[in-house]
Formats: C-alpha cells, sequence, structure tokens
C-alpha cells in the first residue's frame, strides 16, 4: 500500500493511510492476530457477527417500509 505525501504534509497522508487500512480491514486482522481464537470461540464470535448484520439488515428494512420510525437526526452545534 502506498500513499504520497504531497507539500511535506505528513499528518494529511497519514489519515489518507489510515483510511485505507481501516477500508481494507488490516486494523481488524491485526486485532485478531494479537492472540490465538480457538475454532469454537471463532465460530462463536461470527455467529454472533452474522446475528447483528442480521438485524441491522431487518431494521433499515423494516424503516424504510414504514413499520419502524426512521431514527431521529442528531442536531449538531458548533
Amino acid at each position: 500500500m502506498q500513499v504520497l505525501v504531497r507539500d511535506n504534509n505528513v499528518e494529511q497522508a497519514l489519515r489518507v493511510l489510515k483510511k485505507r487500512m481501516q477500508r481494507e480491514g488490516i486494523f481488524r486482522e491485526m486485532r485478531a492476530r494479537e492472540s490465538y481464537e480457538k475454532p469454537s470461540e471463532k465460530r462463536v464470535r461470527e455467529q454472533a457477527e452474522a446475528v447483528r448484520r442480521h438485524r441491522k439488515l431487518e431494521k433499515k428494512k423494516m424503516q424504510r417500509e414504514g413499520l419502524l420510525p426512521a431514527p431521529k437526526k442528531a442536531v449538531r452545534t458548533r
């Protein structure tokens, strides 16, 4: 992975690099490889993630169909 540094703006290049790494899932993979995860623990974790994804999709679907109220938008103050 390569990021260009323009006009000696290293902070901007770091932000771009972190965003790319986040998008590709490198941080999640690094955290997963920090320690060994038993196959049974991995199976339980993946099943829980699948349930969360399914519930989230169902909730969005119900909101689109009008069965649930849409989430309230937060008011930003500066």
